[in-house]
């Protein structure tokens, strides 16, 4: 079955009794506040907030958002604290707010008092593209600039893993690369055809693998036709698997401001989900990003 539009995310996440607890790090911050307001006033989530008391109700009371309902965590170490908080079972989320990515993700990758699990840490995108009414995830987006083979192996788990919880119980992975020829001269089509290999053995369970594929094979069944090439994957991927940062983040962004699109985006690998979105993102984004990390909850 395709992958959940975003309306069923919100739909399921109506329904889901009670609201999980979900703390942001750096609650000063107009969309978080908006996007927490939102989820909690839906009776999705129990909001934290950490940081700066003083700012973090300022930024409020600028933007018109009642705290009834938050608590907030008085303290100048907001990615410390949030990520204690998780620590102590006194949240189920973790959200990024206003605070630097190095500054979250030192927090949340410390070894002592982290929330690592051994995990390549990586995030996963769901697009739904409106329009059309396709839906896809796209990883790794947004944490680990050249990934080995092998941590392509357990980023692809983990978005498998999500595809399962969105109800897909054997999701096409297509492997990207420029091309969809295995060559020398592009090293990464060497791994993808060793992911593909490795998942046709039955290594990589519940899914289907196929790589290299160039974005055009994955997303259009035309493609393969004009080009002569066919598999399971082609013209229907639910999971596409990028070989480095750059390209999945340009690609990413360019759907994001040239389509009709909906996009939201959590961080999988680490002890709880973390919505972690970047700063130009807006409300809409964050709540979105909130509906599907709430799938990850058990």
């Amino acid at each position: 079955m395709p992958l959940p539009s975003f309306a069923e995310l919100f739909a399921g996440a109506d329904a889901r009794r009670p609201g999980v607890s979900v703390v942001a790090a750096g609650g000063a911050d107009p969309t978080v506040l908006q996007a927490l307001r939102a989820a909690c006033d839906r009776g999705w989530v129990r909001p934290q907030l950490t940081g700066a008391r003083a700012d973090i109700e300022r930024v409020a009371s600028e933007q018109g958002i009642g705290l009834d309902g938050f608590e907030v965590i008085d303290s100048d170490d907001a990615a410390g604290a949030a990520v204690a908080r998780v620590r102590q079972g006194a949240a189920n989320l973790l959200m990024k707010g206003q605070i630097a990515t190095p500054t979250l993700m030192q927090a949340v990758l410390r070894s002592e008092t982290g929330l690592r699990t051994g995990r390549v840490v990586c995030q996963v995108v769901l697009m739904e593209l409106r329009g059309v009414g396709r839906r896809f995830l796209l990883a790794d987006t947004g944490i680990t600039p050249r990934p080995t083979l092998e941590q392509k192996l357990d980023i692809l788990r983990s978005a498998v893993e999500l595809a399962h919880l969105l109800g897909e119980p054997m999701p096409k992975v297509a492997v990207m690369s420029a091309s969809e020829k295995v060559t020398e001269a592009l090293p990464d089509t060497l791994e993808a055809a060793e992911l593909q290999r490795r998942g046709e053995a039955g290594e990589i369970a519940g899914c289907v693998v196929q790589g290299p594929m160039s974005f055009d094979l994955a997303y259009a069944s035309e493609a393969g036709q004009r080009k002569g090439l066919g598999g399971p994957v082609a013209g229907a991927a639910d999971v596409m698997l990028f070989p480095d940062l750059l390209s999945a983040n340009l690609t990413v962004k360019a759907i994001m401001y040239t389509a009709d699109s909906r996009f939201g985006g959590v961080l999988m690998g680490t002890a709880c989900p973390v919505v972690f979105m970047s700063r130009a993102d807006s409300s809409e984004t964050r709540l979105r990003s909130l509906a599907l990390a709430l799938r990850l909850i058990r």
